[in-house]
């Protein structure tokens, strides 16, 4: 990771400096052509993620007035539209190509939340290798991820698209696709700009409803929220997106604080900034004036490029004639998008990402279905395996039932506009394909939701929830499949648009078309393994308590039924661990792993009731699963954690050690977690804060020694003011298999 940031250094400076060849084109352009490089349109034809499509766009492209494209794919008609801007207009500026992949381009990996939830930062960098090459085969040079937003509210869709609840972990996702995204030399025709989004604190809008507004202190914007964007910019991102949501009351593509104090002059981003899909035209809305007005704010704030709004083309003349903004910060943002384009190599050659021989080649070939049937097996997270029931045994007799179990249409997530539904594997099909000889009969049983009304909303990018009229009779047949069969494999969960943008829901129970198939399913008696998929974490408090066997998968992507039968066969150990707390009940939301003390701490859990300290009548404070829950086939003990000294300097580094065994009899992998106590410090902290993380394979029998680092960036933390301190006392250290597990501990002073 260091060696590779030392690689990115050039880039960086390239991104802060002024290129000769930029400033000699700037010369040579006028105020509408410098206009123009700032709007960003969108063609349609392909999957919309907003609300609007842009109009003429060619005839814009040809009158200058055009810096980039979005939602167009394919060689050919990306080479025709760099042809209009190259050879059309007078200066001959090649265009940037930009798209969401969010998760793959056409070979799909799992939604980031699953992926996160490997705890494989190596193999989140390939998977967002893979991508880069599939996107630029398909001509596209610039992609809107990653999505680094913390968040702590499962009713939020949008938690799909992130790593989860934890700054720390989310800023090492956020280094890792960067890396696999740009790679070190962005002109390479396989490398793409990646863009860090969403410019900020996005994931803690307010009930959990997404657009909506965010409201916290500096200090928690500081130590909570901002680490993963500030990780990505370190890495060397290219592109920054601003946020829907306003931050201290001010939305975040005209929060000069935000996008200019912070990002610029505090950070050192020398990238240039784009809006979100007509963020700018949508202040309107959140109260601060008419387009002309929210374009000049936006513009003055430090964002650089609109997305589809086009109130910059269309207002931003008449404000320079008002003096609402200058002409230098109308140069000064063409510079940002000249400059990306410049390291793109597209000065050089606007038609190096048009090479049709590429996509037969390099998109959805088996080498990149194999990553992605790796990537969904590491991220699944093994919640409870009832009686040992897994792994499954070849000789047994399989009934796989569930509305999920042949539902290639959920396979492959939320945020796949780049994606093929008829591409991916459902698990009917990986059990035929991995294990042809298992007796295996599927029944439907149920339907995701009796909902029509929920169904509607689930489909509007295709059928993701059918309705069948039959209930009670293909629940009958689930039940006779069940008893006929030696295990029960039941595949439930949430249709993949019930999570994504603008999917917020209040209700995050299984629905109860599911819950009563699984009620059915218990009382043949048979064994049960319920395979969730579902792009949030749920509350399932009923479920879990059932005597099942429970895998989470996430929406696992193209190779979904063939990783998942790997994993419930025990050809791959499942290893993934949870990025987010499962709550008890929607009531209990938030709930996380690292929140704040309270003057009045409720006792420890099975400590009988209390009054007056902080807790609930009806449930516990801590989540129903918490944060770093992850199971396997064999068991893994700690031993012997120590700390080389007890007493430190605030510049030296702690180095805490543990030994871990594999005592099971079965080669697995965990995830060794490292938590953190600032027992006394000047503003209030929270009980524990994640501030490490290794994932070791260890054969059966075999130990490792384990040894974290802590350095001043995991012993200190911020101010409201932005700045970051360590500060001397006691520092206590748990090291466990969860967020919970405070079995092994040492404690080292800061003097």
């Amino acid at each position: 990771m260091k060696t590779f940031f030392f690689l990115l250094l050039p880039f960086l400076t390239l991104a802060q400096n002024p290129i000769p060849e930029v400033e000699a084109l700037l010369t040579r352009m006028t105020l509408d052509e410098k206009i123009g490089q700032l709007n960003l349109l969108t063609p349609g034809g392909g999957v919309a993620t907003g609300a609007v499509v842009s109009e003429n766009v060619a005839q814009k492209i040809k009158a200058g007035q055009v810096g980039g494209l979005f939602g167009i794919y394919g060689p050919d008609k990306i080479r025709r539209a760099q042809e209009y801007a190259v050879n059309d207009t007078r200066l001959g500026i090649p265009l940037l190509i930009g798209a969401d992949v969010i998760h793959g381009y056409k070979t799909t990996f799992p939604v980031p939340l699953g992926l996160a939830s490997s705890w494989d930062t190596a193999l989140v960098a390939r998977t967002a290798r893979v991508a880069a090459v599939e996107s630029t085969a398909d001509g596209i040079n610039w992609n809107f991820s990653p999505m680094v937003d913390v968040a702590r509210d499962p009713r939020w869709g949008r938690i799909a698209e992130g790593a989860g609840e934890d700054p720390y972990l989310g800023s090492a996702i956020a280094r890792a696709m960067v890396r696999g995204y740009q790679g070190n030399d962005l002109t390479d025709p396989t490398t793409m700009m990646a863009t860090v989004k969403h410019m900020a604190a996005y994931g803690a809008s307010e009930a959990g409803r997404d657009y909506h507004t965010v409201d916290m202190s500096r200090v928690r914007l500081h130590n909570e929220y901002l680490p993963p964007y500030r990780a990505a910019v370190e890495a060397g991102v290219g592109c920054v997106m601003s946020s829907f949501n306003d931050v201290d009351g001010i939305p975040a593509s005209a929060n000069r604080w935000l996008l200019t104090d912070l990002l610029r002059e505090q950070w050192g981003f020398g990238g240039f900034v784009v809006s979100d899909y007509t963020s700018i035209n949508e202040m309107i809305n959140h109260g601060l004036g008419d387009l002309k007005t929210v374009s000049a704010r936006a513009l003055a704030a430090g964002l650089d490029m609109d997305m589809v709004g086009e109130g910059f083309l269309t207002t931003l003349k008449t404000s320079l004639a008002e003096g609402t903004v200058t002409e230098a910060q109308v140069t000064e943002a063409a510079r940002r998008v000249l400059t990306a384009k410049w390291q793109l190599g597209l000065f050089d050659d606007p038609y190096r990402y048009n090479d049709t021989t590429r996509p037969a080649r390099d998109i959805l070939n088996a080498e990149h279905r194999a990553l992605s049937r790796e990537a969904a097996a590491a991220s699944m997270v093994l919640l409870k395996n009832e009686a040992g029931i897994l792994p499954l045994r070849p000789e047994q007799r399989i009934a796989l039932v569930g509305p999920l179990a042949d539902s290639r249409n959920n396979m492959l997530g939320t945020w796949v506009p780049t994606g093929d539904v008829t591409q991916g594997v459902s698990v009917l099909e990986g059990f035929k394909r991995v294990m042809p000889d298992v007796q295996v009969t599927y029944a439907k049983g149920a339907n995701i939701t009796n909902d029509t009304m929920l169904a509607k909303s689930a489909n509007v990018f295709g059928p993701r929830v059918e309705i069948d009229p039959r209930i009670p009779l293909i629940r009958d047949q689930a039940l006779m499949a069940a008893q006929e069969a030696d295990v029960v494999v039941a595949v439930l969960g949430e249709a993949s648009e019930f999570t994504g943008e603008a999917s917020s829901r209040t209700d995050l129970d299984l629905p109860e078309s599911q819950k009563q198939l699984l009620r059915t399913l218990m009382n043949s008696g048979k064994p049960v393994v319920v395979v969730l998929m579902s792009g949030r974490p749920m509350t399932i408090a009923d479920e879990f308590d059932l005597p099942v066997s429970m895998i989470w998968t996430g929406h696992p992507g193209v190779e979904a039924g063939p990783a998942l039968v790997d994993v419930l066969y025990g050809t791959v150990n499942p290893s993934g661990h949870l990025t987010a707390s499962w709550p008890h009940n929607v009531g209990q939301i938030p709930v996380y792993h690292a929140m704040k003390r309270t003057g009045r701490p409720a006792p420890n859990q099975g400590v009988p009731f209390q009054k007056f300290v902080s807790n609930y009548l009806d449930v516990p404070n801590t989540p129903l699963i918490p944060f770093g829950t992850g199971g396997s086939y064999t068991t893994f003990t700690y031993a012997n954690p120590t700390v080389e000294k007890t007493t430190y300097t605030a510049d030296e580094t702690v180095r805490v050690s543990i030994d871990v065994t594999n005592t099971g009899n079965r080669a697995g992998a965990d995830v060794v977690q490292l938590y953190l106590r600032d027992e006394v410090r000047s503003i209030t902290p929270p009980i524990k804060e994640l501030r490490g993380f290794q994932k070791i394979e260890l054969a059966s029998g075999a130990t490792q020694r384990v040894t974290f680092e802590l350095t001043r960036a995991e012993l200190g933390f911020y101010h409201g003011d932005g700045s970051f301190v360590v500060e001397p006392g006691k520092f206590t250290v748990f090291i466990g298999e969860d967020a919970t597990d405070e079995r092994h501990t040492v404690e080292f002073l800061v003097k």
